[in-house]
């Protein structure tokens, strides 16, 4: 209680010491009739033994008490500058420390900020505690930061001559505010002749490159933009457009935005400027051009009162719906707190970038005090703390640091060269003796602050991590974050499981504008706010292509078939939204309107967006529209009717010709031979009568057709010759049966004067094109025109002897429908890719061609259009090659002899093999053979000894 007692007690005394100096100094401003621009310094000595912890509390309550007396009395004119000296407890020790020529070593700092704006409240606030803490630590330094503060109340020309002011009058030795990027700039000019660090909240990426005595004390505005590229980059949108503020800043870092961009592969589809300044309605204007564009992906780049009024008019406007995608840069999200609540509300399902700052003990309790000092100052309206303040704290602390290491020793003066405040001629300014000293100490200052690590790198903060934010309800909500090493990850510094940003998967859920889920897909074709008019034909008589049936009762419209779900399918894989509906290429009454070419017309008149059926893709039709690459197979073939009977009954001779009958027949003859040579003097199955081994030969050789041979065989050399010969008449039969179905299932067409060929015509009495026939080199005469599937039938069926045809040639998606119904009976004869197949339509120079082309080949890569075949052709869809139809269908032996070499090759081894090791065995009588050959019967008694039947 006592302790309580004394502190109050200082304290008062301390508020006294700071009232009574400015009331004399506001006294003796009268009298004199002067309006001093720079504040007076008092300075007051503080005698305590700093080793005790009652000494440590009285110094920590009077620094906060003149770090508090300042934010509230900013705009008095002295300022009380404390110098400190340890007792250590010891009465000789303070009598000493009056007298002491070891007095701390005072830098001044000048300070200057908008003091009417929340930001440099905030800022300001946030010096001062930074000194005040940083001195409560080390209270040993011999030096002490003297602030000067200015208000530059948001102008640069008062922001010039307060610093002006500063480097002439107030002698400072660094200077530390300046939010916008010019005012940056113009003291930066003035740092490098004075040799004066100026300390700056700009976020230019250029400035510290051309000033060197600038430091930026934030993070880099190129950074971000390399995240946003990253961004854009997976979730593979390829267009964005770009709205900034129309003010210098905004000009100077629109190229390293384009830049990031660029470096991505993503195009730049429209860049908008607006004033800070703008009305309402030119701001509408801009957003008005930005619809009449595809992209909707937007990067928004503005101060957060330019950005309040833009998100409150694109709200309102219906572009912060399903379907699109907003992302704004740091220079809104830094300041998220400071906007209102209707803004917030407007900028649901929007991403934004922000710079990350990990949470720590330290942030917290310096986060809560500084509440407890603004809600004691009543100006400050906003009492959140934003990111300038946690930098511009860290700074301090570093510039204290720096300081400290330049020393008190070494001259704090400025080197007198001009003529004063009067002087107009920056060449006449003062410079700094130790300028380039304590610049080089700050750059080396590396510790961990309130913002996490802190160190100057080329000028610049160094870049810590960004965080990746969605904008929902009342907040924000933390889905990723971004570092130039690992680029995007759903967890920061994860060591075991890194993801480097290729994928949207690195993010977390995003819930996007109109509270959808679903990824934007970055483009919406727009057509004057209307839904694309997609014309459809009615006259195809295959409706597993296209089909349009009405409703009577409801009198609504249903169009299905292949062609209408390819084009489903092709404008669902398009990477933006387009909104389209059918309609039914008929008149008032409901009747049909013309032929396909009228059709293709009246998307050239534009009276339709597009047209969708089985449109095929010709020549004078590509003169008024464009077409899609086909998303049919492309060609022209021949159907005819399968024979009912065979009148050839030799038939079955005709898949070999005769050379290949008898090569097969002796093979059949050689092979059994050879195993029987092998088998007969040791198998029992291959001895007896002539007649019972001639039979057991044929029927082993035959029987291997089917494999059902009953004999066992005991020689591994036979087995290896009815190896060899089991896989030549596999080979054999397996064409056989092919060539045989061939020549069973497809009736060859010959084309002589006496056979007539359909062709598939238009209801209109024209040709439906260029006839089909003329493809494949049938003469006009012999062409009979048909309009209908049940048509088709019909005529095949008569046959040309009796009014019919032959054959019909139609292109392959139609023959494909029709043997889909008709597989039993018809089957498709020949083939040629002489046509182009079936596009969509679209008018002259429409941008949806590319892309929907782009769309059909990624279909048919990933084999969805061979699916939807499947589904509308009851999965009896073909293609055959262009070589179908052969004149000669039989096969000849110079195709298999190869395999009978083979075979030759492998008995003539085999039975060479197999007599060389039966004379080796019968060495050992060797005598009694030649015995035998001398007396003149050699060759026949020869045979009768080799082949006696063993009975051992």
């Amino acid at each position: 209680m006592k302790m309580r007692r004394r502190t109050q007690i200082i304290l008062s005394l301390v508020i006294q010491l700071l009232v009574i100096p400015s009331h004399l100094h506001a006294r003796f401003d009268r009298s004199q009739g002067n309006s001093p621009t720079v504040a007076n310094e008092v300075r007051v000595g503080v005698i305590l033994d700093l080793g005790s912890w009652v000494g440590k509390t009285i110094h920590s309550c009077i620094t906060m008490a003149i770090s508090d007396f300042y934010a509230v009395n900013s705009h008095h004119k002295t300022r009380i500058a404390l110098h400190t000296r340890d007792s250590k407890g010891e009465p000789l020790q303070a009598l000493s420390a009056g007298n002491s020529p070891t007095v701390a070593n005072e830098v001044r700092v000048g300070v200057i900020l908008d003091l009417g704006s929340w930001v440099g409240k905030t800022i300001h606030s946030c010096i001062t505690m930074a000194i005040s803490d940083f001195y409560a630590v080390n209270s040993h330094h011999k030096t002490r930061i003297a602030l000067h503060t200015r208000d530059s109340k948001g102008e640069p020309l008062q922001a010039l001559s307060a610093a002006l002011d500063l480097l002439e009058n107030g002698k400072v030795q660094a200077i530390i505010g300046l939010e916008m990027s010019f005012e940056a700039k113009v003291l930066a000019l003035l740092g490098d002749k004075a040799n004066v660090p100026i300390l700056s909240f700009s976020t230019s990426p250029s400035s510290s490159t051309e000033y060197p005595y600038l430091v930026q004390i934030t993070q880099d505005a190129s950074i971000q933009f390399e995240c946003i590229a990253s961004i854009v980059d997976s979730f593979k949108w390829r267009d964005v457009a770009i709205i900034y503020e129309d003010t210098d800043e905004g000009r100077e870092i629109l190229p390293y935005l384009v830049e990031s961009f660029q470096d991505k592969n993503i195009q730049i589809a429209c860049r908008s400027a607006i004033s800070p300044s703008a009305t309402d309605n030119q701001i509408l204007e801009e957003l008005h051009k930005q619809m009449s564009i595809q992209t909707t992906v937007f990067v928004v780049h503005m101060s957060p009162p330019l950005a309040s009024r833009l998100f409150l008019i694109v709200k309102r406007f219906g572009m912060m719906s399903e379907g699109y995608a907003w992302i704004i840069t740091d220079k809104t999200m830094n300041l998220f707190r400071s906007l209102d609540w209707k803004v917030i509300e407007s900028l649901q399902g929007a991403l934004g970038i922000k710079s990350y700052i990990p949470t720590s003990t330290e942030l917290h309790n310096f986060t809560r005090r500084w509440k407890n000092e603004v809600y004691k100052d009543p100006t400050i309206e906003v009492k959140h703390l934003n990111m300038f303040g946690i930098w511009a704290y860290d700074a301090i602390w570093a510039l204290a640091k720096a300081f400290e290491r330049v020393g008190a020793d070494t001259p704090a003066a400025m080197d007198d060269q001009g003529t004063g405040l009067n002087s107009v001629y920056l060449a006449n300014i003062s410079v700094s003796e130790i300028g380039r000293i304590l610049l080089n100490e700050l750059l080396k200052i590396r510790f961990k602050g309130l913002s996490g690590e802190f160190q100057i790198l080329n000028g610049k903060l160094a870049s810590n991590a960004l965080e990746i934010l969605n904008l929902i309800g009342k907040g924000k909500r933390r889905v990723g974050f971004w570092t130039s090493t690992n680029g995007i990850t759903k967890v920061i510094y994860s060591s075991g499981n890194r993801k480097y940003g290729s994928s949207s998967n690195s993010l977390e859920t995003i819930i996007w504008p109109g509270g959808s889920a679903t990824i934007p897909k970055g483009w919406m074709m727009r057509m004057g706010g209307k839904k694309l008019r997609i014309g459809v034909p009615t006259n195809s008589e295959f409706k597993e292509l296209v089909s349009v049936d009405r409703n009577p009762e409801t009198n609504e419209t249903t169009v299905s078939g292949y062609c209408i779900d390819a084009f489903n399918a092709a404008m669902g894989a398009l990477p933006f939204a387009v909104t389209y509906e059918f309609i039914p290429f008929v008149g008032d009454n409901g009747k049909n309107l013309g032929s396909y070419n009228d059709l293709t017309y009246q998307v050239y008149l534009q009276k339709y967006d597009g047209a969708v059926g089985d449109i095929t893709i010709m020549a004078n039709r590509s003169q008024y529209v464009d077409f899609t690459i086909p998303f049919t197979d492309e060609g022209v073939g021949l159907i005819a009717r399968k024979p009912m009977d065979n009148k050839n009954m030799w038939i079955f001779l005709k898949p070999l010709d005769g050379k290949l009958w008898l090569a097969t027949a002796a093979c059949f003859i050689l092979t059994g031979f050879v195993v029987w040579v092998i088998e007969h003097p040791i198998n029992e199955e291959f001895q007896g009568s002539l007649a019972q081994q001639i039979g057991t030969v044929c029927w082993f050789s035959f029987s291997a057709l089917v494999f059902a041979h009953r004999e066992r065989l005991l020689s591994n050399l036979s087995k290896f010759v009815v190896i060899i010969w089991v896989f030549i008449l596999l080979i054999l039969t397996s064409s056989y049966t092919a060539t045989l179905s061939s020549l069973l299932t497809v009736q060859q067409i010959q084309e002589s004067k006496r056979d007539y060929i359909g062709y598939h015509s238009d209801f209109f009495g024209g040709q439906r094109y260029i006839p089909i026939a003329n493809k494949v080199n049938f003469k006009d005469d012999r062409l009979k025109p048909y309009t209908s599937q049940e048509e088709y039938v019909d005529a095949l069926s008569k046959g040309s002897k009796n009014g019919g045809v032959d054959a019909i040639a139609d292109e392959i998606p139609y023959i494909k429908v029709f043997l889909a119904k008709y597989p039993a009976d018809y089957a498709m004869i020949a083939y040629e890719s002489t046509s182009n197949g079936f596009g969509f339509v679209f008018q002259k120079g429409s941008p949806l061609v590319p892309e929907v082309s782009k769309a059909i080949a990624k279909l048919r890569a990933e084999g969805k259009l061979v699916m939807l075949e499947k589904a509308w052709f009851n999965g009896s869809s073909f293609m055959p090659q262009s070589s179908v139809s052969h004149p000669n269908n039989t096969l000849n032996l110079e195709s298999f002899s190869g395999l009978f070499l083979i075979s030759g090759v492998t008995s003539a081894i085999t039975l060479l093999i197999f007599l060389v090791c039966f004379l080796r065995e019968r060495f050992a009588v060797q005598n009694h053979i030649l015995t035998i050959l001398a007396q003149g019967q050699p060759l026949l008694f020869l045979m009768r000894y080799i082949f006696t039947r063993n009975v051992t």
